[in-house]
């Protein structure tokens, strides 16, 4: 089944309006949360001024002789505290006798409202829509009466107006805040994003020459920008190497295929006859040999790249392997080639790789070598073997020729490449060094370009010893 496509909408748009909502209400159920606790500590300490009103009625309603007597300004004090509690009807203050009887209330109300709205002990309202503060009223030795002070828990709660409006426009400007916050931030990250994302579609429509602006202050945006920019540069350097190395290896494959056609096609139609046409098979049979010899490395270096060659790892006696090596080797010379010279420690070393892979790697370093040897002098190859501090057998192959020139030791081991004085005489794929040095490191090794000495080269194979 075809999903339906998803729609994507852009990072300013996806956060601010995501954050923006989580904010909002996250500020809305904070001020929700503050003005009841606002309201509960206002009512709070409304009960207790109330309380202290009630027993300033008290205090006042005793006599100097210590009866009980309603002092003739209690109106006027009663109105003085509706005001400065801006309340009206929703305050009332009841005075009783020692018997219960009403003997003042403000407003006026009758003995039975007063029970109607009081509970039977007389403390405290009937309804749970008013709270109380009850004081008593003491004479010199006897409890003279009590006072009462009601008020409507909606007015205890009140919070003014212009608090309120206080309190909102905080609220909406904190939100308006967070907002551009989130707008500015968003902005901030969303442009550099934009233009990775810009570049991303230029390389994949094989644009790889990519300029981006990596002065960007944040650290981590900085680096994706750099990052991303060095990987494009990379991808465009591969992408010059891909089509150079496709030339390359078009090139080489396509000259001894041609040779090869044209000596047989010379032989087929008689150009050539007898002991010169033994001399053009002959020819071909070497392009030919050559050809396999290239074919050959490119389907080793991509079955090794691909991780499809298996490496042993066995335990070997260096020296043993070494000379048995070098015999095979000068088996297969001409008699112009001398003898490679091996040194060897004076204790036996005992180390681990595959026999066949190792012997791959010498015989390839000692070939190149020989077709790299100087025209004016004889070839001396010399093989060194010695024990690292780090436990690994150290095999130095080394020659007399003509060296690697310096603006080639930084490129001698990568795939298909071949300096340009020895394109000129051999015809090879440049796959020798690379898959050698992949195989080293299969064996848990390494191959590295030595020193430079005074004449020729040096190749350093590591390879781990038994512990």
């Amino acid at each position: 089944m075809n999903k339906r496509a998803r729609k994507h909408t852009s990072i300013l748009s996806y956060w601010t309006l995501r954050y923006l909502l989580i904010i909002s209400i996250g500020l809305l159920l904070t001020a929700l949360f503050t003005f009841w606790w606002i309201q509960q500590e206002a009512m709070n300490n409304r009960m207790q001024t109330t309380g202290l009103l009630a027993q300033e009625i008290a205090d006042r309603s005793v006599g100097t002789d210590g009866k009980l007597a309603i002092n003739p300004s209690l109106d006027k004090l009663v109105e003085d505290r509706k005001r400065f509690f801006k309340v009206t009807t929703e305050m009332c203050v009841i005075i009783t006798g020692p018997a219960g009887e009403l003997l003042y209330s403000s407003p006026p109300m009758t003995g039975e409202e007063m029970r109607y709205k009081l509970n039977d002990t007389l403390t405290d309202s009937r309804t749970p829509e008013y709270k109380a503060a009850a004081a008593q009223i003491r004479g010199d030795q006897a409890t003279l009466g009590q006072v009462l002070v009601m008020q409507s828990k909606r007015s205890l709660r009140h919070i003014p107006q212009e608090e309120i409006t206080f309190f909102s426009i905080i609220i909406v400007f904190l939100i308006i805040l967070s907002w551009l916050t989130i707008y500015l931030l968003s902005i901030k990250l969303a442009k550099p994003v934009q233009r990775v994302a810009a570049a991303a579609a230029q390389i994949s429509s094989g644009q790889y020459n990519i300029v981006l602006e990596t002065g960007a202050k944040e650290r981590e945006i900085h680096e994706l920008l750099v990052s991303f920019q060095e990987m494009a540069a990379k991808l465009q350097q591969f992408e010059q190497s891909r089509a150079i190395m496709l030339a390359g290896v078009s090139h080489e494959l396509k000259t001894p295929v041609t040779s090869i056609k044209g000596l047989l096609h010379a032989v087929r139609e008689g150009v050539v006859e007898g002991e010169e046409a033994g001399e053009f098979l002959d020819i071909a049979l070497l392009e030919t040999g050559r050809l396999q010899h290239m074919v050959a490395d490119l389907l080793d270096y991509n079955a090794l790249t691909a991780g499809m060659v298996a490496v042993r790892n066995d335990k070997l006696e260096a020296a043993p392997l070494l000379e048995e090596i070098l015999y095979q080797w000068k088996l297969t010379q001409s008699e112009d080639v001398c003898e490679p010279i091996l040194h060897l420690p004076e204790s036996p070393l005992l180390l681990r790789g595959d026999p066949l892979r190792i012997q791959q790697i010498i015989v390839n370093l000692l070939n190149n070598s020989v077709q790299a040897k100087a025209p004016d002098r004889r070839l001396q190859l010399k093989l060194t073997l010695t024990a690292t501090p780090q436990g690994m057998a150290e095999i130095i192959v080394s020659d007399n020729g003509p060296g690697i020139h310096p603006d080639n030791r930084e490129r001698i081991f990568d795939a298909f490449f071949r300096s340009s004085g020895k394109q000129s005489v051999l015809r090879g794929l440049g796959l020798g060094l690379t898959f050698s040095r992949l195989l080293a490191e299969a064996m848990g090794g390494t191959l590295e370009l030595g020193s430079t000495p005074q004449q020729g080269c040096s190749f350093v194979l590591r390879l781990p010893l038994v512990v």
